[in-house]
């Protein structure tokens, strides 16, 4: 259902950015919530942040007040700027979306989700 395609991971130092982008198609993206998913080999998963269809944003604590996600409906793209990244924040950062029903569902599992991208790599080194 629909496909999801993630851009704008890299390779920066600690306290540096990232903005990461996410783009839909095949599915009717202002109806989905939409979520950034985080995983690593051995480290499980993390959900990381949302959005429902009405441009609510939800966090994890350890990323409040350093990341922040938005979307534009007119560009079927959702974003998460990435500021003052940590070693922690490295991962695999997947793109996933929810057709909204009520409530956003801060979910880590793929099969929780209508779409889910392939990711895209985020490392933090110095």
């Amino acid at each position: 259902e629909g496909q999801l395609v993630e851009s704008g991971g890299g390779l920066v130092h600690p306290g540096g950015s990232l903005k990461l982008s996410c783009t839909a198609s095949g599915l009717l993206f202002g109806s989905y919530d939409m979520n950034w998913v985080r995983h690593a080999p051995g480290k499980g998963s993390e959900w990381v942040s949302g959005i429902d269809r009405r441009a609510e944003s939800y966090y994890m604590s350890s990323v409040k007040g350093r990341f922040t996600i938005s979307r534009d409906n007119t560009k079927n793209t959702v974003y998460l700027q990435m500021n003052n990244l940590q070693p922690e924040d490295a991962d695999m950062y997947h793109c996933a979306g929810r057709r909204s029903i009520d409530a956003l569902v801060a979910g880590t599992d793929q099969g929780g989700y209508h779409a889910w991208g392939q990711g895209t790599p985020v490392t933090v080194a110095a």
